[in-house]
């Protein structure tokens, strides 16, 4: 079946639901100074509210991937839209940023829904060389969200308040849970008399954690989208704070990394047709280790200027947009069966390492250029090192 011939409905709905966290994290960044000085005591301590949203997405999916191979796709993914909602009016309206943290935590856990079911849904659908455009594909829509988002979320700010943008995230998850209602396809079918069982689902985690090409492409995938996370949670504090770029400027220096990521992913789909998934995301990773090497030097000059620092992120981002559609479609390549259970222990190997990530700057104290580009070298070399040991000398390149 070519389950990504052009960009179909269903694709379109799959980016969007992927699209929830990004957006979640991305449309708020620009507002990190003014509610620091609502909430906090002082710079950078708004990190450890993104860190509390990266735990919730962490922890949240294991439950959704089992539950969503029981009982369908759609759901879990009424329970978690609502929670998201629910908990997006609670952000609004936080009177402190222990209790906004609180919330973030509850909206990560209601978010993170969309991620782990729509990546089975595309595994549904799809064998791994398609299933890898697809997530191409998908990431066109979801890529739209760190280009608008951060714009979007600076002018909401500058126009309303930093509460406001919570409001709108809230919206956006009504129109998403309508969407699953009235346009979505169940793709799971759950047999009569499904139940839940935890000695089962435990088992099915281990099978996976023991399967090599699930975890070396799963670990893979996770220190680069913790790179990823590193800078998203670094760059306001390091490019408004340290380089001085106004808070209304700051998402168009988001928007264009992003629209490095989004065109390798579509060049990634083209490449798709006639080169194998595991042949693009050994080349990528190259790239994603020259930068590490790059930005590991920046760490050791402690401020360099701002141009070749832009330089290094931009390459850092546009090598993700091939590597992380071919890591998540090569560890579910052989799971059609527990496709959602697969998915939610990805995404949580993905969102651990991004809460460390965004913990670890928030508790470096000035998490200034060198903490982040010490970060994202480590990232970015490791995932290299990780599929080069587990991938490429067990299966030869694949």
């Amino acid at each position: 079946m070519n389950c990504a011939k052009g960009l179909p409905g269903w694709l379109i709905l799959m980016g969007l639901l992927i699209a929830i966290a990004p957006l979640s994290i991305d449309m708020y960044l620009p507002a990190f100074p003014d509610m620091e000085g609502d909430l906090a005591h002082g710079t950078g301590q708004a990190e450890f509210t993104l860190a509390s949203f990266f735990v919730g997405i962490a922890l949240g999916q294991i439950f959704y991937g089992p539950l969503s191979d029981r009982f369908g796709r759609k759901p879990p993914l009424y329970a978690g839209l609502g929670i998201y909602v629910l908990a997006s009016l609670g952000c609004a309206w936080a009177a402190s940023l222990e209790s906004l943290a609180a919330w973030r935590f509850l909206q990560a856990l209601g978010g993170c829904s969309g991620m782990v079911i729509a990546r089975a849904v595309i595994r549904d659908r799809c064998e791994a060389q398609q299933a890898a455009r697809a997530f191409s594909m998908a990431l066109l829509v979801m890529g739209v969200a760190p280009i608008l988002a951060p714009l979007l979320g600076g002018w909401i700010n500058a126009a309303l308040g930093w509460r406001a943008l919570f409001l709108t995230l809230a919206g956006f998850g009504l129109f998403c849970l309508g969407l699953v209602h009235w346009a979505m396809a169940e793709t799971r079918i759950p047999p009569p008399g499904a139940t839940l069982s935890l000695t089962r689902s435990l088992g099915d985690f281990r099978t996976l954690l023991g399967e090599r090409g699930f975890l070396g492409y799963s670990l893979t995938g996770s220190l680069v989208s913790a790179g990823m996370f590193a800078y998203i949670a670094g760059s306001p504090h390091v490019l408004m704070e340290v380089y001085g770029v106004p808070p209304e400027h700051f998402g168009w220096v988001f928007g264009i990394n992003a629209l490095g990521f989004i065109a390798a992913s579509q060049l990634n789909a083209r490449l798709l047709r006639h080169t194998a998934l595991a042949i693009l995301l050994r080349r990528a990773l190259r790239l994603t280790a020259l930068t590490g090497l790059a930005l590991a030097g920046f760490a050791l000059h402690g401020e360099p200027p701002m141009l070749p620092l832009l330089a290094s992120l931009f390459l850092f981002m546009t090598s993700l947009g091939m590597v992380s559609p071919n890591a998540q479609a090569g560890a579910l390549a052989n799971h059609g069966r527990m496709a959602g259970t697969a998915s939610a222990l990805m995404g949580t190997l993905q969102f651990t390492g991004a809460a460390l990530t965004g913990a670890g700057l928030g508790l470096w104290g000035d998490a200034g250029v060198t903490a982040l580009t010490t970060v994202m070298a480590l990232c970015g070399l490791g995932a290299w090192g990780i599929h080069k040991a587990i991938i490429t000398r067990a299966r030869g390149g694949g």
